[in-house]
């Protein structure tokens, strides 16, 4: 059974939600209420995942911007985002990306992320593997 993008579910939710550039911390702290909210909801259809994935990459640019100026966003500041939106712990990820030792290597900056640790943490964080490459 394939599963289809419903573009009528879709609009329904953006208007329920009203996503767009965030510019205040008020904004955004209400944003990731609904980020949380989605996250912790099992099994989002393709249109609340499209959702998901839209909201945090809204906040994670207001949250670049807002608290990091002049920094860019790299694969390694991305994975560590959504670490910490979602309570996600050094050793939650051991498993998913290697041993202990290579991700402490990833979130110090000392090695990069490989195209196949990309997809597996896209495949935990429900992202497109390209936010870490």
């Amino acid at each position: 059974m394939t599963i289809t993008f419903n573009k009528i579910k879709y609009q329904e939710l953006l208007i329920k939600y009203q996503p767009k550039i965030i510019r205040t911390e008020e904004e955004n702290e209400n944003f990731l209420k609904i980020i949380e909210e989605l996250m912790h909801q099992k099994n989002l259809s393709p249109e609340e995942d499209e959702l998901y994935d839209l909201l945090i990459t809204l906040v994670e640019k207001f949250e670049q911007d807002y608290y990091s100026p002049g920094e860019c966003s790299t694969p390694r500041s991305r994975l560590i985002f959504l670490m910490e939106q979602q309570d996600i712990k050094h050793s939650d990820l051991v498993g998913i990306i290697g041993s202990t030792g290579i991700v402490s290597e990833i979130l110090n900056g000392n090695q990069e992320i490989s195209e196949v640790q990309a997809k597996a943490l896209g495949d935990f964080f429900k992202v497109d593997p390209s936010l870490f490459r």
